[in-house]
């Protein structure tokens, strides 16, 4: 995270730098005072906008894991946008001398304040969306764990056909409705339970118990994919 914000923030610099320049190097109209109101005012809301999109870049670059990161890249794309649209206005500002101060106030208090509320609308939706997507993770978990599980008594198995009958496990399992929920629980408690009968059952080479306990495996799967199905 440290690396990649103080890249960001170098090249945030470097614009803030180059903004300044051409702030107060830049010649102003050669009939009217260049430092009035309005141009101090264009000046502090540009100003304004840059830290505050530099502190959106460092919320979304604070994050280690790619995915939360992915989520968050938004919400620097929102500010910097934000920021653009500001150095234009507040720009304009700057430049129009004669403008009266509370036309510059006015302006630019109204671009501020959407920046402002596009960032907490932002902010909003990566909430939700990261909240689904922890959602779905707990909720595929169960199958998901169960799949890795299953292709694990392959390699366990002593014979050839004991070996079949893992793998038609794990096939089951791996190509099952990954998506879970509360009212299936009973039945995926019951499967748990016979998933570990079947791996003490491969374990002491008990074929005719690996046989018939598969069977009733498969059996409790394809009624909770029936279930997951009229659930949706």
């Amino acid at each position: 995270m440290k690396k990649r914000f103080c890249i960001y923030a170098t090249a945030w610099a470097v614009l803030l730098a180059l903004f300044n320049v051409i702030a107060f190097v830049s010649p102003g109209c050669i009939w009217v005072e260049k430092y009035d109101a309005v141009f101090w005012i264009g000046y502090a809301f540009i100003t304004v906008t840059f830290l505050g999109q530099l502190a959106c870049a460092w919320y979304a670059l604070k994050e280690e894991r790619a995915t939360k990161l992915f989520y968050k890249v938004s919400l620097i794309t929102t500010s910097y946008t934000g920021l653009i649209v500001t150095f234009v206005i507040g720009g304009l500002c700057m430049l129009i001398s004669p403008l009266p101060y509370w036309i510059g106030i006015l302006v630019c208090s109204i671009v501020l304040a959407t920046n402002v509320l596009a960032v907490i609308k932002t902010a909003a939706a990566i909430e939700d969306v990261q909240t689904i997507d922890e959602k779905v993770k707990v909720q595929t978990g169960f199958i998901k764990m169960l799949a890795v599980d299953a292709e694990g008594l392959i390699s366990r198995a002593k014979s050839e056909t004991i070996k079949a009958e893992c793998k038609k496990v794990y096939e089951s399992v791996r190509y099952s409705d990954p998506m879970s929920q509360d009212s299936l629980s009973r039945i995926e408690e019951q499967l748990s339970e016979q998933f570990a009968k079947l791996s003490k059952a491969i374990d002491d080479d008990r074929t005719d118990l690996v046989l018939a306990i598969t069977a009733d495996f498969l059996a409790l799967l394809s009624e909770r994919n029936k279930k997951c199905k009229l659930l949706k």
